[in-house]
């Protein structure tokens, strides 16, 4: 005889676990009564389509504009007049020293031709771009002095003009001929001594220089002379 098939035994565990579902909380219930939504059967003829709200725009009634009110400024308080002072003595003193300072005087300039002004621009113009002459080795010892000496030495390389050595004084360095050894100004400068001197100078071209020996008394005598004189004096 064909055996008789057994039925299969269910797992107890799998029942308990299928029947026995935590309730859910009533938080839960919401949330999936939200999200679970039907969808419509589909039917033959097509679903009209919703019609669109028309919303209308409620205008805001402007208010009329309310008058402003200006109010009566308050009067600035009269400020207590101050009583003036009397100025002091010394105050007064100052004011008259101020006043009788004496203005400015332009120096006098030289009556020169036109050949002779652009003679003193060339001569300028040279100047600016002569080199300062120092004598042979003067940064090498300090008891050799600056001041301008030919060099002359057998083995000099200053005296062969070498380039890397210093300039030496040369004839192409020289001014204009007609302008030579007058002043900057323009002026031809002759050395005084005493008043007396001033007498021989001619104001339009020369001016004096007072002698280095010449005292204080007799510098006076001199400035005093050449402005009666209208002559200019170069080291006042």
């Amino acid at each position: 005889m064909a055996e008789e098939r057994k039925p299969k035994k269910t797992d107890e565990k799998k029942t308990t676990k299928t029947a026995t579902k935590p309730k859910p909380t009533p938080n839960t219930e919401k949330k999936t009564t939200q999200t679970k939504t039907t969808k419509p059967k589909a039917t033959a003829k097509k679903q009209a389509t919703p019609k669109k709200k028309t919303t209308t725009k409620k205008t805001p009634v402007k208010k009329p504009a309310e008058k402003k009110v200006e109010k009566p400024k308050a009067e600035p308080k009269a400020k207590p007049e101050k009583k003036e002072e009397k100025p002091k003595e010394e105050e007064i003193k100052d004011e008259e020293e101020v006043e009788e300072e004496p203005e400015y005087k332009v120096k006098k300039k030289p009556e020169l031709s036109k050949e002779l002004k652009s003679s003193l621009k060339t001569r300028k113009q040279i100047k600016k771009r002569t080199p300062e002459f120092l004598r042979e080795e003067w940064f090498r010892y300090k008891r050799v002095p600056k001041n301008w000496r030919r060099p002359d030495g057998i083995t000099s390389k200053m005296r062969i003009n070498l380039k890397y050595r210093p300039a030496k004084v040369r004839v192409g360095f020289r001014g204009p001929k007609d302008v030579r050894g007058l002043h900057s100004s323009g002026f031809e400068e002759v050395i005084v001594f005493n008043a007396h001197d001033l007498e021989a100078i001619n104001p339009k071209t020369q001016a004096a220089r007072i002698g280095s020996s010449v005292g204080t008394k007799k510098r006076m005598d001199i400035e005093k002379k050449a402005e009666e004189l209208d002559i200019r004096v170069l080291n006042l």
